[in-house]
């Protein structure tokens, strides 16, 4: 569990990696994020997107579609957010539950902002022995092994405890049976990430879906204009663009099956992951990790979990690659 105030290690740094492996070779390819490599493709946009702030009726029709792509009945139950970061900061002290069970291991963050908020944190390794309590927090699927639960499963669990929380960040390429936004209960929040599926984080915007009085009170806590014009602009497009979303999965699973193949010739072993990431274990992971940086290609590693590489799906250089891991 990450302490309060002390800073967590995430993926990108590539600022670092290059004061670390300054002989790499230029451009360096990040595999340490969970980011679509190949963006979706930004449309041009209006002026306006930059000079003036987004109106509520434009807000209101990107959470519309969203509410669309996600099953949402409901689109009161959406809420446009600057990226799902700040959710997980904020829903902590909207909610403000005294123990919170994390089904981990899991994004650090979430522990850090319970423990933030002065919930008392236990991490639980998964959902069948949590019997009752005030709240409980997953990411389905689960980073950073690709864990997943059914919604089934998510609809019990939610009979047992106050409140449910779960992270849907990687959920966008999943089949039907996972997501719990088209059958939320009052009692449960999901939070879905636009960045990593569109391959724009930078763009800064991701959802909540939760009932409509307590979406209503996560607006009233993001306060007016909380997303930007050109995230609203962008967003309405690319989350109506159902081809787009379609055609990039089959992609990723071509993609996915040969990074697979990559790191098993090498000695490694998946144990897990999703369309925009894997998860691969080999006792030589530390060793790996820098044959990749010296050739400049960024890897996520784990301190806790020393045998564990964690890696992007490359969007070209596949060769390069190769040749490195080999």
């Amino acid at each position: 569990m990450a302490e309060f105030g002390l800073a967590i290690a995430h993926g990108g740094g590539l600022i670092a990696a290059r004061a670390q492996f300054p002989m790499a070779p230029e451009p360096w390819i990040d595999l340490s994020t969970g980011i679509n490599p190949l963006p979706y493709p930004v449309p041009d946009l209006a002026p306006n997107a930059y000079r003036r702030l987004p109106e509520s009726e434009e807000v209101q029709r990107l959470e519309a579609v969203a509410a669309q792509a996600y099953g949402v009945a409901d689109p009161s139950m959406v809420v446009a957010a600057p990226g799902t970061q700040i959710l997980i900061s904020l829903l902590p002290h909207l909610l403000r539950l005294s123990r919170v069970a994390i089904v981990g291991s899991t994004y650090a963050e979430h522990a850090s902002a319970w423990t933030a908020a002065g919930s008392a944190v236990s991490v639980v390794p998964g959902i069948a022995a949590i019997e009752s309590g005030p709240g409980v927090v997953l990411c389905n699927p689960n980073n950073p092994d690709g864990r997943r639960f059914r919604d089934v499963e998510l609809l019990a669990l939610s009979e047992r405890v106050g409140a449910l929380l779960v992270d849907e960040a990687f959920a966008d390429f999943e089949g039907p049976g996972l997501s719990l936004a088209p059958m939320l209960p009052a009692n449960a929040i999901v939070l879905r990430s636009f960045g990593k599926t569109y391959g724009l984080a930078g763009l800064r915007l991701g959802f909540a879906i939760a009932a409509p009085a307590v979406a209503q009170t996560i607006r009233a806590m993001l306060g007016p204009w909380a997303v930007s014009g050109a995230a609203v602009e962008i967003g309405t497009a690319a989350l109506a663009d159902s081809a787009w979303l379609n055609a990039t999965r089959a992609r990723l699973n071509g993609d996915v099956a040969r990074l697979d193949g990559l790191l098993t010739a090498a000695g490694a072993r998946i144990v897990g992951g999703t369309h925009l990431f894997r998860l691969a274990q080999t006792p030589a992971a530390q060793a790996i990790w820098e044959r990749l940086g010296q050739a400049g290609i960024l890897a996520r590693r784990f301190e806790a979990e020393p045998s564990w590489l964690r890696f992007g799906i490359p969007g070209s250089a596949w060769d390069r690659i190769e040749a490195a891991l080999s």
